[in-house]
């Protein structure tokens, strides 16, 4: 779902966000989140993750939202709680002119949990990359790696190759 949100200091924001249920615990998703090495072989949106995620810590991601090209951006890591959430900032420039705040969460939800990748954009160009389709596509790769994780996780839960 996409949806603008209120102005900020002035500048137009816009979040990006999916979510999906888990069948197995916290724990379990947070280990197949963060085995950065092992993207390739199951996310179709973000290719790749090089770095370690510290808080402080510059990662390499390299995304392909679907029917677009490929991209590579260094964002800062905000926050780490094991099991629970991953955020990183990505900024084009400077600050202000087109930043990203994404982040991953993980909540138990019955014998689960929910899973939810989300981004909030802001700055001046985001009323231009709007008018891209930029957001949509991006929508559909948080869709696709959702369930991309949902099925890899749930397949090691139950102890099945993945």
């Amino acid at each position: 779902m996409t949806a603008p949100l209120p102005a900020l200091s002035g500048a137009l924001v816009r979040e990006v966000r999916a979510e999906t249920v888990i069948a197995a615990p916290p724990a379990v998703v947070w280990q197949v989140l963060t085995d950065f090495a092992a993207y390739p072989e199951w996310n179709p949106f973000i290719l790749s993750i090089e770095g370690k995620p510290w808080v402080g810590t510059c990662l390499s991601v390299e995304i392909r939202p679907p029917g677009r090209k490929t991209m590579r951006f260094r964002p800062r890591v905000l926050r780490v709680a094991k099991d629970h959430e991953l955020r990183w900032i990505g900024r084009v420039l400077i600050a202000g002119v087109f930043d990203g705040e994404h982040r991953f969460t993980i909540t138990p939800e019955g014998d689960g949990s929910r899973f939810v990748q989300a981004e909030i954009f802001t700055g001046l160009l985001v009323p231009a990359v709007d008018l891209t389709g930029t957001f949509r596509a991006t929508h559909l790769g948080f869709l696709l790696m959702n369930r991309a994780l949902r099925e890899r996780v749930e397949r090691s839960a139950l102890g099945k190759p993945s």
